[in-house]
């Protein structure tokens, strides 16, 4: 099973954070006062250095600078680091996400072992941010920030194997609660940082059965969790024909892995919630093969699996109180003798039929069959998550997931959870008029539809495979992962694994 590539430790400690020893002590900053916050007491301590600093300009405390102070008398650390937190009267809570995932890349970047944070000490009341709330996401940002793929690096530099961070405080009842978030976040961040490692991997290092072999390796290593999974023989026999017409162009034979949790005592009436994850671990196009440029990319297709992967890691150790199934329908989508073709007639597990124009309109022929499966075995609830179509790209940007659905109330529960993990959502339309535009001449359905709303028409289709369940999709093919251009950690960002483990923990 896939380890950390640098390990991370967060804990809580009753003290004063200038009197605490460590490597880097983190300290946050808002640009329009120092006033009442942290800063200004340690400004006092330093003489009044960030008031000098702001004057000048060289730091003002904007969101996203910060600022590295050395051998400064009296304070214990051996290095501080100034954080812009941006105005305090326009403070949100992932401001402080992302400082503290700042605070801790800077840490990893300077090979500094331990880090102090304080940074929840400024949080404004008008936040109405609990303290445990507070500690879950700074473990959280910690475990982001630290985060680096180097597994096929061969001389991977100095930087450290390992790093601690500390969250100090004085008030004894404030660190208890730090300590209860601190365990949650430990066991989310830690399934965000598995997930973005597994689908950074290649694709030839991850196919479908070796994505198989490490989802068996985790529920062995989980408590709570098991794990079938169907060949490509026992796909045949169900009739999944949606997931084997993808990968029938493959060497590598197409799997639906199926992640099963049951609470210890789950009642009768306990809810059962499916979640769904497309994982073509690397898409050519098929025989509608895509551009060469950028396509290194498309080992990245595999992210929606890879996300349930991750939450249903956090899920068995979380312990909700409701039965969770995760579904990953994975497959190669490649070109060969045996691919599918445009043309094509597909039957699908439902009995449905598809008319095949685009062989790279795929991830929905994997989704179709899994969650028809899904409700089949009994979920009544289900959510599925796919790098599924540029459309949404064009839509959203990179900033956010489309959440489409046959429920306006699942929409709701899905943006709550969405605004404490703060991976965001937009919710778009997949109505009757869109799954018009899918219906085919000869087959039950088409693959693509129009020139136009791509992304909702995609989610139309889907829908057409849902009978009773409350339903939604979520397109987060514009928010997977980070370009080449970000300096701190391009690849996975292993979008999704929180905000499906918070939705689960939040059904009742």
């Amino acid at each position: 099973m896939a380890k950390a590539l640098i390990q991370v430790a967060v804990k809580a400690q009753k003290g004063n954070c200038f009197r605490t020893a460590g490597d880097l002590l983190a300290v946050g900053v808002f640009s329009d006062t120092l006033a009442g916050s942290l800063a200004e007491t340690l400004d006092d301590k330093l003489n009044g250095k960030i008031s000098e600093l702001k004057r000048m300009g060289d730091f003002e405390g904007k969101a996203n600078t910060s600022c590295l102070l050395y051998g400064q008398g009296g304070i214990s650390a051996k290095r501080i680091l100034l954080v812009g937190l941006g105005e305090r009267k326009a403070f949100k809570p992932e401001v402080l996400r992302k400082v503290a995932s700042q605070a801790v890349s800077k840490a990893v970047d300077l090979r500094a072992k331990s880090v102090l944070l304080s940074l929840h000490g400024d949080v404004p009341a008008s936040a109405k941010l609990d303290i445990a709330a507070v500690g879950q996401m700074i473990t959280e940002a910690a475990c982001f920030g630290a985060y680096r793929y180097d597994e096929f690096v061969t001389e991977k530099g100095k930087r450290p194997a390992s790093v601690r961070a500390t969250l100090v405080d004085a008030d004894a009842k404030k660190v208890t609660l730090l300590k209860k978030g601190i365990s949650a976040g430990m066991i989310s961040g830690g399934a965000q940082n598995y997930a973005r490692t597994i689908a950074n991997r290649p694709a030839n290092v991850v196919n479908p059965v070796t994505l198989a072999s490490e989802a068996k390796k985790l529920a062995a290593a989980t408590p709570g969790l098991r794990c079938t999974v169907l060949d490509k023989k026992q796909l045949e026999k169900k009739g999944m024909g949606g997931i084997l017409a993808v990968g029938q162009g493959s060497a590598t034979p197409p799997r639906l892995i199926v992640l099963q949790y049951v609470p210890a005592k789950a009642s009768k009436n306990a809810k059962t919630v499916g979640l769904v994850g497309k994982a073509v671990t690397f898409d050519s196009g098929g025989i509608s093969i895509k551009p060469g440029e950028g396509m290194h990319d498309m080992k990245f297709d595999k992210s929606g699996g890879i996300a349930v992967l991750g939450a249903m890691k956090a899920i068995a150790k979380l312990k909700p109180k409701c039965k969770v199934y995760g579904f990953i329908p994975s497959a190669e989508n490649m070109p060969g003798a045996g691919s599918y073709r445009p043309g094509d007639i597909i039957t699908t597990f439902s009995g449905k039929t598809v008319e095949i124009q685009n062989t790279d309109a795929e991830g929905r022929m994997l989704l179709c069959d899994a969650i028809a499966y899904a409700e089949k075995l009994g979920c009544s609830t289900i959510v599925d998550i796919a790098t599924l179509t540029g459309a949404c790209v064009v839509a959203l940007g990179q900033k956010r997931a489309g959440v489409m659905s046959n429920d306006d109330t699942l929409v709701e529960q899905l943006k709550a959870a969405s605004a404490k993990t703060g991976e965001r959502l937009w919710h778009l339309p997949c109505d009757d008029e869109f799954v018009e535009a899918m219906k085919s001449k000869i087959a039950d359905l088409k693959n693509i539809g129009g020139k136009w709303g791509g992304a909702c028409t995609a989610a139309a289709f889907l829908s057409q495979f849902i009978k009773k369940a409350k339903w939604a999709h979520l397109d987060m093919a514009g928010v997977g992962v980070w370009g080449a251009n970000e300096s701190d950690a391009p690849g996975s960002i292993g979008f999704g694994v929180r905000l499906l483990t918070e939705f689960v923990c939040r059904t009742k």
